[in-house]
């Protein structure tokens, strides 16, 4: 069993600059098939953004998606884990600040993503949520 989140990060990240726009971003994510991009200012992580932020803070309200930065409609309250911590950290940190994906970062930079699909395959690829996350995805 895994200790540490870099055995069950994911190293493979989608980025973006923050002045990307929203309607950009929905596209990256349909082409890459992931639900958070990344946001990154020379090689910095800003923040990140989930298909549900889109919806939620710009396609719900009405904006111009080709005028809309992603940095806009981007979570604010970012929350990251080194990858040496523990997986059990991760747990305690998504709990806490109820979020379903945490960058892992060393310093500044992004290195991975560890999401709560990966936390359930993990512990238990057996339990429906495991079951769920290790099946490939029919486009």
């Amino acid at each position: 069993m895994a200790q540490h989140v870099r055995d069950i990060m994911t190293s493979e990240l989608v980025t973006v600059e923050p002045q990307a726009s929203v309607a950009s971003v929905a596209r990256l994510m349909r082409d890459e098939d992931v639900g958070t991009v990344l946001v990154t200012e020379g090689g910095e992580l800003k923040c990140l953004v989930s298909d549900r932020d889109l919806v939620v803070r710009a396609f719900a309200e009405g904006v111009d998606p080709d005028q809309t930065t992603v940095i806009q409609a981007a979570s604010d309250d970012l929350v990251t884990i080194g990858p040496d911590e523990s997986i059990d950290h991760a747990v305690e940190l998504m709990r806490e600040h109820a979020v379903r994906r945490l960058p892992v970062v060393e310093g500044d930079e992004a290195v991975g993503i560890i999401a709560l699909g990966d936390l359930a395959i993990e512990r238990d690829e057996t339990s429906a949520l495991g079951d769920i996350s290790a099946a490939e995805p029919n486009n």
